[in-house]
C-alpha cells in the first residue's frame, strides 16, 4: 500500500503545483494519472502549443510548462503511479481515504485533491464518411509535433481558439494553411483572431467562412478534402492533413461514482474558502470543479491548488498552526536535504 499526506489524481499542471505548494508546508504528495507521463494535456495533446498567460512568461510551450513544473517539484519528492486510473474511493475509520486504481494499485491518505483536468476525454468528431478510415493517415484531432506538417499542406476546421492558435503556428511551417469555420464570428481570442485576418491578407493563410468540409478524398492516405461553402459548389483543396479541432468531450470516469456533487460534468466545491467539495476531506482543483464564476485558467488553478494545501495541512496536523512564509524570506527546503536560500538583500528589505 502507498502511504501519502495528500493523494493528487491527476499529475497535469495544477497537480503537479500542488505538490509544490504542499512541500513548502512539508507535506508529502502521491500522484495518480492515467497518462503513462506526467502533464496532463499539456503533455499528451499539445505539448508544442505556446501558452501566453502564464505570469512571466510572455510564451512558452505547453511541454516546456511541465519540464519546469516537474523542475520545480522534484525537491519534494512526489510518488507517481502512472498509466493507471482511479477506480474507487472507500473512508476508514480514522477519516483516511483508501483509492484503487483500475490495475490494483492501493494508495492511502488523509486528504485527496482530484485535479483531473477534463477527466478523460476524447475528441470531438465530425460527422464526414470515411473519416475513421483516415485516422493516422492524415486526419488527426491534435497536433503533437508541428514539425510533422513542415511543408505540407493542411486543413484546419473549428472556430476557437486551438484553431486560430495552430493556423498561426502552422503558416511559418506548413507549404499552405486553410482555416475552415462554419460561421463569420470565431469563438476565440480577438487577438488571435486580427493575426488571422492579418496572415489572410498577407497570403499566409487561406481562410474559408462560413464553410465545413464535407468529405474526404484519397485510397490509401488523404488527398484532397472537398468544402462546402453556402449555395456554391462544393471546393477542393489538396491536403496532406485535416485537422478538425472541435474541442474534447469531457468525462469524470469512475469519479463520477464517487458520492460527489457532480454540475456539468465538473465537481461542485466550495471556493469562498478552499474548494473542498461535498465530502470533507476530498477537493477537485484545476478545469475538473466548478464554482461561480469559475474560469479554466492554468494559473486559476494554481491558485486553488495554494488555498487547498493549507486547508489540507489543518486536516492532517489539526493541532499545529501552520506559519505563511514568503519564500522570498525564507527561501525553500527540499525534503531531499536542499536548500535555496532568500537572496540577503531581499530579506534585508522586508526586515
Amino acid at each position: 500500500m502507498i502511504q501519502t499526506d495528500i493523494l493528487i489524481i491527476g499529475a497535469g499542471p495544477t497537480g503537479l503545483f500542488a505538490v509544490f505548494e504542499a512541500g513548502l508546508l512539508k507535506l508529502r504528495c502521491h500522484l495518480i494519472d492515467a497518462l503513462v507521463q506526467p502533464g496532463g494535456q499539456c503533455t499528451e495533446i499539445y505539448p508544442k502549443k505556446p501558452i501566453y498567460d502564464i505570469p512571466g512568461f510572455p510564451e512558452i510551450l505547453a511541454g516546456d510548462l511541465v519540464d519546469n513544473l516537474m523542475e520545480q517539484c522534484k525537491q519534494f519528492e512526489p510518488g507517481f503511479t502512472l498509466g493507471e486510473r482511479a477506480e474507487t474511493i472507500e473512508k476508514q475509520a480514522d477519516g483516511s481515504f483508501v483509492v484503487t486504481t483500475n490495475k490494483g494499485t492501493v494508495h492511502r491518505a488523509k486528504v485527496i485533491a482530484i485535479a483531473g483536468g477534463l477527466g478523460s476525454f476524447e475528441p470531438r468528431k465530425p460527422l464526414i464518411d470515411r473519416i475513421g478510415f483516415f485516422e493516422s493517415k492524415g486526419v488527426s484531432y491534435a497536433i503533437k509535433d508541428p514539425e510533422f506538417y513542415r511543408n505540407k499542406n493542411v486543413v484546419i476546421a473549428g472556430g476557437g481558439d486551438s484553431a486560430l492558435d495552430w493556423s498561426i503556428f502552422l503558416a511559418t511551417i506548413a507549404s499552405k494553411v486553410t482555416l475552415i469555420h462554419r460561421r463569420n464570428e470565431f469563438r476565440g481570442a480577438l487577438d488571435s483572431v486580427e493575426k488571422v485576418q492579418r496572415l489572410k491578407k498577407d497570403g499566409l493563410i487561406n481562410l474559408i467562412t462560413p464553410a465545413e468540409v464535407v468529405e474526404l478524398e484519397g485510397s490509401d492516405r488523404l488527398e484532397a478534402v472537398l468544402v462546402k461553402q453556402e449555395a456554391n459548389e462544393p471546393l477542393r483543396l489538396i491536403a496532406d492533413a485535416f485537422i478538425p479541432l472541435f474541442g474534447l468531450t469531457p468525462k469524470l470516469g469512475s469519479i463520477a461514482d464517487w458520492g460527489l456533487e457532480i454540475e456539468k460534468n465538473a465537481i461542485k466545491v466550495n471556493n469562498t474558502l478552499d474548494y473542498q467539495t461535498n465530502i470533507p476531506g476530498v477537493f477537485a482543483i484545476g478545469d475538473v470543479n466548478t464554482y461561480p464564476g469559475k474560469m479554466k485558467l492554468i494559473l486559476c488553478g494554481f491558485h486553488e491548488a495554494t488555498l487547498m494545501c493549507q486547508s489540507a495541512y489543518k486536516i492532517i496536523h489539526p493541532n499545529k498552526k501552520s506559519i505563511f512564509k514568503y519564500t522570498t524570506v525564507s527561501g525553500v527546503d527540499g525534503f531531499d536535504g536542499t536548500r535555496k536560500e532568500a537572496p540577503k538583500s531581499v530579506v534585508k528589505s522586508i526586515d
